[in-house]
């Protein structure tokens, strides 16, 4: 990561979340055993679960993170499992992030966002 207040880094199907300079994560998610739905993981510990587009839990609240950081970590991990699903590259899957975060609001979180 670099000297910024806000970014997302990414690592492999993981990423973290840098708020107020502050790094947060590694947000990540796994296949369930079942290989029926995707576990959602915060520091490798589970915090949600997606079983498919009408079934989707997920609670950050005991991680007491800033709202912001849930709402990014929620954006990023949304796009890049759906982009996955879909086949896309790794360069699409973070360009759609990026539009994703824009459109809500967020691109200081973007890497072409001022510093």
């Amino acid at each position: 990561m670099v000297n910024r207040p806000h970014e997302i880094g990414f690592d492999e199907t993981g990423f973290w979340v840098k708020h107020r300079r502050i790094v947060y994560g590694r947000f990540d998610y796994q296949w369930t055993p079942e290989l029926d739905g995707v576990e959602l993981l915060f520091q490798g510990r589970k915090f949600g679960e997606i079983c498919g587009p009408e079934e989707i839990q997920a609670d950050l609240k005991e991680f007491g993170l800033p709202r912001r950081v849930c709402e990014v970590a929620t954006i990023v991990l949304g796009t890049m499992l759906e982009s996955l699903l879909q086949g896309l590259p790794e360069e699409a899957r973070h360009d759609r992030v990026w539009t994703r975060l824009r459109m809500s609001g967020c691109e200081q979180f973007c890497p072409d966002a001022r510093r």
